[in-house]
C-alpha cells in the first residue's frame, strides 16, 4: 500500500496547470520537477518491495537491490540522453524505413524496460528512461506516432484495472473507512512533507507545491497490479488503492485552483 502511494502523478498535475497557464509560476515549476524525480523515487521503492514480496527478505539483497535500481536510473538517465542525442539523428538517413526514429524509439523501450526487469526493477522504470533520453531527440513525427500507441494501449490498461476491481466490497463499513482514512492519509502526507520542504519560499508557494503533488497515477496502477498478481494484495486492498487514486486525481485540479487563486483573487 505504501509503495503504491509514493508516486505523483505528473501528468495529472502538469495537464491541470496548462489548461489554467500556470505553468509559469515557480510552484509549477517546483511541482514537475518534484513529480518526475517521485516518479523515479516511488519506482525504485516499489522495485525493493517486489524484491521483499518475493521471500527474499535479506539485508543485503535489498541493498544491493535499491543499489542496482538507483544506478540504471542515473546511469540511463545521464548517459542515456547524451547517447541517444547523437545517434538517433542518424537513423533517419541510414535505414530503409518510413518511420526510422519511430521505429527506434519503440525498440529503445522495450530494450530498457527488459533490461530493468533483469535489473531487479520493475519494467516500467525502464521504460520511462527510455522516454527520458529520447525526450530531446524524439521530433514531433515521433511524438504524435507515440501518442497513437499510448491511446491504442492504454484502454487495455485501464480495462485490466477495472476488472479487477470489485466495487462490492465497498458495501462493508470497515472497508469504506478504510478506504477513507487511506486517502486522507494520501492527501495529509503530500500536503505536510512537500508544504514543509518549501516552506522557505512562502507559505502560498508551500500550499501549492503540497496540493499539486496530491495525484497519484499510473505507479500507483502498476504497483497495485503487481501486489495482485503476486498474491501480495487480496481484492479489497487492490480495489482500495484504485479509489484513492481515482479519488485523488479528480481532488487535485478543484484544490490546485483554489491554491493558486484563493480569497484574494487571481495568484501573482
Amino acid at each position: 500500500m505504501g509503495a503504491a502511494l509514493v508516486a505523483t502523478s505528473v501528468g495529472i498535475s502538469a495537464s491541470v496547470l496548462k489548461r489554467r497557464n500556470l505553468l509559469h509560476h515557480r510552484a509549477s515549476q517546483i511541482i514537475l520537477a518534484a513529480a518526475v524525480i517521485d516518479d523515479v523515487l516511488g519506482l525504485i521503492v516499489l522495485a525493493v518491495v517486489s524484491s521483499v514480496a518475493r521471500g527474499r527478505f535479506n539485508v543485503a539483497e535489498i541493498v544491493l537491490t535499491a543499489a542496482l535500481a538507483a544506478a540504471f536510473v542515473v546511469v540511463t538517465a545521464i548517459w542515456g540522453t547524451r547517447v541517444v542525442s547523437l545517434i538517433f539523428p542518424h537513423f533517419h538517413s541510414r535505414l530503409r524505413a518510413d518511420e526510422a526514429q519511430f521505429d527506434v524509439a519503440m525498440i529503445l523501450l522495450f530494450s530498457l524496460a527488459v533490461l530493468a526487469f533483469y535489473a531487479g526493477v520493475a519494467a516500467i522504470v525502464g521504460a520511462f528512461l527510455a522516454g527520458l533520453a529520447l525526450a530531446g531527440s524524439a521530433d514531433s513525427r515521433v511524438r504524435n506516432l507515440t501518442r497513437g500507441v499510448t491511446e491504442l494501449l492504454v484502454p487495455f490498461f485501464l480495462a485490466g484495472i477495472g476488472l479487477n476491481f470489485d466495487i462490492g466490497i465497498f458495501r462493508s463499513r470497515s472497508t469504506v473507512l478504510l478506504a477513507l482514512v487511506i486517502l486522507l492519509a494520501a492527501i495529509a502526507t503530500k500536503v505536510l512533507g512537500c508544504g514543509l520542504a518549501t516552506l522557505p519560499a512562502g507559505w502560498h508557494t508551500a500550499l501549492r507545491v503540497g496540493v499539486g503533488m496530491i495525484p497519484r497515477g499510473e505507479v500507483a496502477m502498476v504497483a497495485a497490479q503487481l501486489g495482485l498478481s503476486m498474491l501480495i494484495l487480496n481484492a479489497a486492498v487492490y480495489s482500495v488503492i484504485v479509489f484513492v487514486v481515482v479519488a485523488s486525481a479528480l481532488l487535485t485540479p478543484p484544490l490546485l485552483k483554489i491554491a493558486f487563486t484563493g480569497p484574494m483573487g487571481r495568484a501573482p
